[in-house]
């Protein structure tokens, strides 16, 4: 439970906190449209996975942005969506993504260890989904893991000389083993640097990154996921001297 504070982001309007209690307690969403944009029936599972509109993209971008605002606080040299290092020669196992202009999602130096660079990069997934309905919620947590690993552990390691951590997320607010690890790292260094308590400090950031979770996921439900089809933007020529008049 977090108190509703808006300097922290901690804040829900009421149609939102109705949300959230439904989401909570698997009540029926009120008011709530029978099909998506999309097509498809409307449920909270489809919600939370349409890629219409751009909500997974905002949820999984709102992550991120977080996990490099909270790094920035201990570390250096952070950055987001940093290109890797072209693949020129190594050999990397199957499975490893090795195009040029691979991108992970945050980086930066002095996490683990001093000056050393680990790079970072964000999944979340929904429990709900049909493709988890026959795994329990720590199996969920380690395919995705190690799904991210096999496309990019070893190429950091033999390319760009540095670490790589998945950082897995789940709609209903949980998180994996790595991304905990990480928290706790965070917690422990900010709270020597802020002095304050430990216990705080991982409250909080784990308190934010489930706000974040849980404000995305409700926006995704009631989120317009269509606009009118006459004069799209991206359409349209931009350069307005070729237009005859």
């Amino acid at each position: 439970t977090s108190l509703p504070l808006q300097q922290y982001g901690f804040r829900l309007n009421k149609q939102e906190f109705h949300d959230a209690l439904c989401l909570r307690y698997d009540f029926r969403i009120k008011d709530a449209p029978r099909h998506c944009a999309c097509g498809d029936v409307f449920s909270v599972e489809h919600c939370l996975t349409c890629k219409k509109g751009g909500y997974v993209a905002l949820r999984h971008n709102s992550l991120r942005n977080l996990t490099a605002e909270v790094l920035n606080e201990v570390c250096v040299d952070v950055g987001i969506e940093p290109q890797l290092l072209p693949v020129d020669g190594e050999t990397l196992p199957p499975g490893t993504n090795t195009s040029d202009g691979a991108r992970l999602d945050v980086c930066a130096r002095s996490v683990w260890t001093p000056l050393g660079k680990a790079f970072f990069d964000v999944r979340v997934f929904n429990p709900l989904a049909k493709s988890n309905q026959s795994k329990t919620i720590p199996a969920m947590y380690r395919t995705h893991e190690q799904e991210k690993k096999r496309m990019y552990n070893q190429r950091v390691i033999q390319v760009e000389h540095a670490t790589f951590t998945p950082l897995v997320f789940s709609t209903s607010g949980g998180l994996g083993p790595e991304a905990d690890k990480l928290l706790k790292n965070l917690a422990d260094r900010i709270s020597s640097k802020r002095q304050e308590t430990y216990s705080h400090v991982i409250s909080f950031l784990r308190r934010r990154y489930r706000f974040d979770l849980l404000r995305t996921s409700v926006i995704s439900l009631r989120g317009h996921r269509s606009i009118s089809k006459s004069h799209r933007l991206k359409d349209l020529d931009l350069n307005l001297e070729k237009v005859a008049y």
